[in-house]
């Protein structure tokens, strides 16, 4: 139940032996499973009560202590880099469970706005949360809260958009997109790691540029990483997304994740699937509706959107055709070096690397008389010469030193310049 400020207050005093109140302060929200309320002693310090609204959120807020308790010796060892709550009492409370009472962190909630590409908080951000995944696992277990590996947790995702499938609210764009994504098997090969599970900026407090505190560590489990980025797919600038993506890969100790943002994009967008599930089963209309129009707004978005984990192929500006025509011009002066010398090109005293010289079945197939190459276009359609243009003008030449390679491509730009430009060419 939602208490008063007041009432709150009076409940601090009880589970803090000596606690003066004389005042409420911010922080005072209330979510759907907590109310808090901050608090002013009369010596001026500041402190917060955290109270569970239901069963349910009383016994995460059990898992959160016995988790507080075992993150204290990382937070004095430096593994991590922020506090974390510390509770100085409990408060029991008249229809079960109790309150928590803790010293208010130094900090003021995350402003995503701040948030800027480069180093900076960006990146202060992307190290914070590396150093929660970097923890052991055995700091989750021991706590008793959830442990899922990458299959358990990718089925826990399947049925969430089963559920939310037979509201009737998603539409069909959304499902297909995110069961072809949880059907593909690529994206789902990671190492579970420890994660906060509900971060959100009124969660990160920051202080000087840096992150100061975590808090609200009720839904703490071993599990996907990219459930502590799926927030910030969402709603950080898009030019902080590469700063805090950096700063997170480079503080990890784990392997590149090839695809951690494409998973954090699908956490994203199930967020909305699972408010969804919430007014459903809470029966608040309210946040159905709200939960509903949000989606079809989202499908709406996606429609034309490629697949998650899809990636768009690179595309080779053109001036790499330039680049490939200088160098094959070095490779068929390198051949008729070689050919003076009596052995083929890109060989060491008469054999290729790797080869036996007298063996025909080394012979590149593609070499017989006769044989003709297709031509290759680029992507403007422009026929790319072939490479052995330059085959006669190259056997009249001396050969080639690597000494001389810089000057000889100097020599090639020089002539470059007197050459139209691609635009003129075509006339």
């Amino acid at each position: 139940m939602v208490r008063s400020a007041l009432a709150l207050a009076a409940l601090a005093t009880t589970a803090v032996p000596g606690l003066d109140v004389v005042a409420t302060r911010p922080p005072q929200r209330a979510t759907t499973d907590f109310q808090t309320t901050g608090l002013l002693d009369g010596g001026g310090r500041h402190w917060v009560i955290r109270a569970p609204l239901h069963p349910a959120a009383g016994a995460s807020l059990e898992g959160e202590v016995e988790l507080l308790a075992n993150l204290a010796p990382a937070v004095d060892a430096g593994r991590l880099p922020f506090a974390v709550p510390r509770p100085a009492g409990f408060a029991a409370l008249p229809e079960g469970g109790r309150a928590m009472v803790y010293r208010e962190l130094v900090g003021r909630p995350l402003d995503l706005d701040r948030l800027t590409g480069g180093p900076g908080l960006s990146a202060e951000l992307g190290r914070a949360i590396a150093a929660f995944h970097e923890l052991d696992a055995a700091v989750i277990a021991d706590a008793g809260l959830p442990v899922y590996d990458a299959e358990a947790y990718r089925r826990r995702c399947l049925a969430e958009v089963d559920e939310a499938a037979r509201t009737g609210h998603v539409p069909s764009v959304l499902l297909n997109r995110w069961e072809h994504a949880l059907e593909d098997v690529a994206l789902w090969r990671f190492r579970a790691t420890p994660v906060h599970g509900d971060l959100a900026p009124e969660h990160v407090l920051v202080h000087d540029g840096q992150v100061s505190a975590v808090l609200s560590l009720a839904d703490a489990h071993v599990g996907d990483p990219a459930e502590d980025l799926g927030w910030l797919m969402a709603a950080a600038p898009e030019d902080a997304l590469d700063a805090i993506e950096e700063a997170y890969a480079l503080a990890r100790t784990e392997g590149p994740d090839g695809h951690l943002l494409d998973r954090a994009l699908l956490v994203s967008e199930l967020a909305l699937a699972r408010w969804l599930l919430h007014g459903v089963r809470t029966g608040e209309q309210a946040v159905v509706a709200d939960a509903a129009a949000m989606l079809r707004q989202l499908a709406a978005d996606v429609e034309d959107a490629p697949a998650i984990g899809a990636h768009e192929p690179v595309v080779v500006p053109d001036y790499t055709w330039e680049d490939e025509d200088a160098w094959a011009d070095v490779a068929d002066d390198g051949a008729a070096a070689a050919a003076d010398a009596g052995r083929p090109a890109g060989t060491e005293d008469g054999a290729p690397a790797g080869t036996d010289a007298a063996d025909p079945e080394d012979a590149d197939p593609g070499a017989s008389a006769g044989a003709e190459r297709q031509p290759v276009a680029n992507h403007d359609g422009e026929p790319v010469p072939d490479a052995r243009r330059h085959t006669d003008r190259a056997a009249d030449t001396e050969p080639l030193n690597l000494a001389d390679l810089p000057d000889f491509l100097a020599a090639r730009e020089a002539d470059a310049e007197d050459v139209p430009a691609r635009d003129d060419r075509r006339g």
